[in-house]
């Protein structure tokens, strides 16, 4: 079957760009192209009624609770969001998110009728140890392990992202990304393999999206810096046609 290409925009800690909600605008989904936008909670309102697909960058397990600056994962889907990050690898090392924690997060986004977009990847000293695909796959396990009895393909998109290739300027070559990801393909149940989206986060740009896109077992792209220009982003959905 062929997977339909998802482009997400992760835009951070960073106000919507301008022009975001035009009607032309390069954030909005295509025919052929899933485009899903992460902005601040602050700006999830007015991208939902910009008529965006909009996703959380993060979401609280819980339901609700003594959990200062948090929101639950019902609250998200409430909000208007139909997709959430799981696990971003800055939550993992600034928030010390565990990959059980990460797990209950996953399970609870399905639950709550949300897509987690599930984010695992190697640091730069896990990869020169040769760890990459160890931690690859705990990571995944994990996750996959907790949600077996609920899991499908359209209700989860996994983003392998080499934490050594974010904000850094450094990226997998086309070649070694396809490796990863052909290998996180090999970690599903056969039920799941032909279906379920794995796409690349590591410094996808307009020079590199092309090349990137090509690979059998990339399936889109879940784009950081180059998502706050309107004009690059673009680029990259277009290479995803």
């Amino acid at each position: 079957m062929l997977r339909k290409k998802l482009i997400a925009a992760n835009w951070k800690m960073n106000n919507a760009p301008t022009g975001f909600d035009a009607k032309d605008s390069s954030y909005r989904t295509k025919s052929d192209v899933d485009v899903v936008i992460f902005p601040t909670f602050l700006d999830i309102e007015k991208c939902t009624k910009a008529e965006l697909i909009v996703g959380a960058q993060y979401g609280r397990p819980e339901e609700k609770g003594a959990f200062t600056g948090d929101e639950s994962m019902k609250q998200i889907k409430t909000s208007g969001c139909t997709y959430v990050l799981c696990g971003h690898s800055e939550r993992r090392i600034h928030h010390s998110e565990s990959d059980a924690f990460v797990a209950e997060q996953v399970i609870a986004a399905i639950d709550c009728g949300l897509i987690p977009i599930l984010c695992i990847g190697e640091t730069a000293d896990e990869r020169e140890m040769g760890q990459a695909k160890e931690v690859v796959k705990r990571q995944l396990e994990t996750v996959l392990l907790a949600t077996s009895h609920q899991l499908q393909a359209r209700n989860l998109v996994i983003a392998y992202e080499p934490v050594w290739a974010i904000g850094t300027g450094k990226t997998a070559t086309p070649t070694d990304a396809e490796e990863m990801h052909a290998y996180i393909r090999s970690l599903l149940s056969e039920e799941l393999q032909n279906d379920m989206r794995i796409i690349y986060g590591g410094s996808m740009k307009p020079e590199n999206a092309k090349d990137l896109l090509s690979q059998k077992n990339i399936d889109g792209g879940l784009v950081g810096a180059a998502s706050l220009d309107p004009v690059a982003f673009g680029k990259i959905v277009n290479s995803a046609l």
